[in-house]
């Protein structure tokens, strides 16, 4: 945390560099006020880097339009029925907004947009308190109405006007809480967090998007486990992604299994580490993040407890999957990002039956051609899975898994393994055996990648050999 003479030194730093300073003499020179706020404000106090500049003005968008047209490089005022008006300056994209005065009807989060006449109205009506601090420009006068300030010293998060006024205005700060918890590292204060249990209710007036929007950004920092605690202690993990709570199962005073909850997110918390430690996966990487959080939702509706108290969770993986793909599909996720979490979760055991008993090469090829793209994502969770405080279970599984990886680099040096493909494509299958395309073909196709799975690359010659003694006992 950096004394507010530091952060105004490098505030004013920051606006010399980056033709902020500009900016704000040309609006000072039409005679209207101009102030740097929210986000940037902030994490200039928390020595962090500031790359967004978000300005509030008491100019209208005409009015800033005007000002701003002959000295950006270019602007656009997509955002004008509410205030804003976007610029370009060499290279950096700003954002002015007029001041806000909004008032809300209580059935939707959409404001009914009125333009404010001074900066104090327009930051009590932000998020938090710590958002709602401004840098009046060129001035350099920091504006501070709700003690953001002290807020940010002691690692609290709390909003400007009573929080159940401010949640009940806008449900969705209270999923901002939950992120800036995790971003930010901050605490949400006692009445904050009451008034999120209390109005927890009044989510489901938000879009699904934004939901999924702000689950995102929690789920992309550095350590999403806070923010996502609060969700699930709030009730709001309860209308945004229910299969997360209901990993609490019931204990069984007979029955003894891992906390399926706390195993989860430690799971994702060890995935994250391991995604940022391991070549050739960006970081942060959301379709990881998902599926290692994720990766058990099925074992609530796959638990069985068996004689002698044994648990067990057969199909968790299959069942797991197919919530998940519904869950992600209701949250409008795109269908590429469905499909990878899916999978992933439905072979995050497979590599336990590795570790039971060494694997045929043809094993490892499957292993290889089931994860195809999502290999390396599947090499993080499934290490990541391994959460057992025995030391000697899991060095033994890590070195299993060490072992696989070890041998799919060596198969994939000889054969290629990385594209496993027939010998054969399919016009040479129509050509030799005759065919025209249809389901005939699709089926010799597969004969030959079963062939390329079992026993590695068998050249075109044996190919053909083998295929037209199949065709012809098939016929």
């Amino acid at each position: 945390m950096e004394s507010v003479a530091s952060a105004l030194q490098r505030l004013g730093e920051l606006a010399e560099i980056r033709h902020i300073a500009r900016l704000a003499r040309a609006f000072s020179a039409a005679g209207y006020e101009l102030a740097l706020v929210g986000g940037p404000v902030r994490d200039a106090f928390l020595g962090r880097e500031v790359n967004d500049f978000d300005f509030t003005t008491n100019a209208t968008p005409d009015q800033i339009l005007a000002i701003v047209a002959p000295i950006a490089d270019a602007h656009w005022d997509i955002g004008r029925a509410f205030g804003t008006i976007g610029a370009r300056f060499a290279g950096d994209t700003i954002e002015i907004t007029t001041y806000r005065a909004d008032s809300y009807d209580g059935e939707t989060r959409k404001p009914v947009v009125a333009f404010g006449d001074s900066l104090e109205g327009d930051l009590v009506r932000r998020d938090f308190t710590v958002n709602a601090m401004a840098l009046r420009l060129p001035e350099l006068i920091l504006v501070d109405p709700s003690g953001g300030v002290e807020d940010l010293v002691a690692g609290r998060l709390t909003t400007p006007v009573a929080a159940d006024v401010s949640f009940g205005d806008d449900p969705l700060r209270m999923m901002r809480a939950a992120r800036f918890t995790s971003q930010l590292g901050f605490a949400v204060d006692e009445s904050t967090r009451t008034a999120m249990i209390a109005l927890a209710d009044r989510l489901p007036i938000v879009s699904v998007e934004r939901m999924s929007d702000e689950l995102t950004k929690l789920l992309l920092t550095d350590d999403p486990v806070p923010g996502l605690r609060l969700l699930v202690e709030t009730g709001l993990a309860h209308i945004v992604l229910p299969e997360l709570p209901a990993l609490k199962l019931e204990v069984d005073e007979h029955a003894h299994h891992k906390d399926v909850y706390e195993h989860s997110l430690t799971v994702l918390r060890q995935a994250i580490e391991l995604e940022k430690a391991r070549p050739g996966i960006a970081s942060p990487d959301l379709i990881l993040r998902i599926a290692a959080l994720l990766h058990d939702i099925g074992k609530p509706q796959t638990r069985r407890i068996e004689g002698g108290g044994v648990v067990t969770f057969h199909h968790h993986d299959v069942v797991g999957a197919k919530l998940a793909g519904r869950r992600l599909k209701q949250l409008r996720f795109d269908k590429e990002t469905i499909g990878a979490v899916s999978t992933l979760i439905e072979l995050h055991l497979r590599f336990f039956g590795y570790s039971e008993g060494v694997w045929t090469d043809s094993a490892v090829r499957r292993y290889v051609r089931d994860a195809g793209p999502l290999l390396e994502r599947l090499h993080i969770l499934t290490r990541a899975d391994v959460t057992t405080r025995n030391v000697r279970k899991a060095d033994r599984l890590s070195f299993a898994y060490d072992d696989l990886e070890e041998r799919i680099a060596a198969i994939a040096e000889a054969e290629g393994i990385a594209a496993v493909r027939p010998d054969l494509d399919g016009e040479q299958i129509m050509r030799l055996l005759g065919l025209s395309p249809g389901p005939a073909v699709g089926q010799a196709y597969r004969f030959l990648l079963d062939l390329r799975l079992d026993e590695g690359p068998l050249g075109e010659e044996e190919a053909e050999k083998r295929l037209r003694a199949w065709y012809a006992a098939s016929e």
